[in-house]
């Protein structure tokens, strides 16, 4: 067991205690969903957004279901502020906190933290241990995980406290940035309306 992960070298003041090595499913709950059948037009163009796994960390999808979908189907539902992590293909290992309450395929894992531990803490653990993820069980290329490959992950925690304190600079620096990416958006279509106008 790497020592460095028990007792990390920079942390808030006052806080001295060792982590804890733990299994991912033993703090968290988890379930993935399912795709409705897509030649069913009376599952889709609902009021439901549908986050696929390259949708994860979006203000919007491309695709909404119906309440029908969600009683006949394994599509499940998540909350803002869950946990998503995908699990397939070419954004497998990537993660984020749902901004939509919504719908998820089987290409998605929600993670909810219990007893609470730190949504955020949690997320960006996930985050920084990608590419160790990726290169162990997919071996580095696209692949798929699985939901049982996630539970057993070992994640080295502070105590709750030292974990919200994390957390809310996680989610500080992430709010900072979601706030440039929607400033750059704003720059770019006006650059784009000034010159159609100045083309016309």
């Amino acid at each position: 067991m790497n020592k460095n992960r028990l007792k990390p070298q920079i942390r808030f003041a006052g806080f001295t205690e060792d982590w804890e090595q733990c299994k991912l499913g033993n703090i968290t709950k988890s379930n993935s969903g399912g795709t409705p059948l897509v030649s069913n037009k009376e599952y889709y163009n609902g009021n439901v957004p549908f986050i696929r796994s390259g949708e994860i960390s979006n203000e919007t999808t491309e695709f909404y279901v119906s309440e029908k979908a969600l009683s006949e189907t394994s599509t499940k539902l998540i909350k803002r502020g869950d946990i998503l992590y995908a699990l397939y293909g070419a954004t497998s290992g990537e993660v984020a906190v749902s901004r939509l309450d919504g719908a998820i395929n089987q290409a998605v894992l929600a993670i909810i933290p219990q007893d609470n531990h730190s949504t955020y803490f949690i997320s960006h653990w996930l985050r920084n241990r990608k590419d160790y993820i990726v290169d162990i069980y997919l071996q580095g290329g696209q692949g798929n995980l699985s939901g049982n490959i996630v539970k057993q992950l070992n994640i080295y925690l502070p105590n709750k406290r030292e974990q919200k304190k994390i957390g809310i600079l996680f989610q500080s620096l992430d709010n900072l940035i979601t706030l440039h990416q929607r400033k750059q958006k704003s720059i770019k279509k006006r650059i784009k309306s000034t010159i159609k106008r100045r083309m016309l």
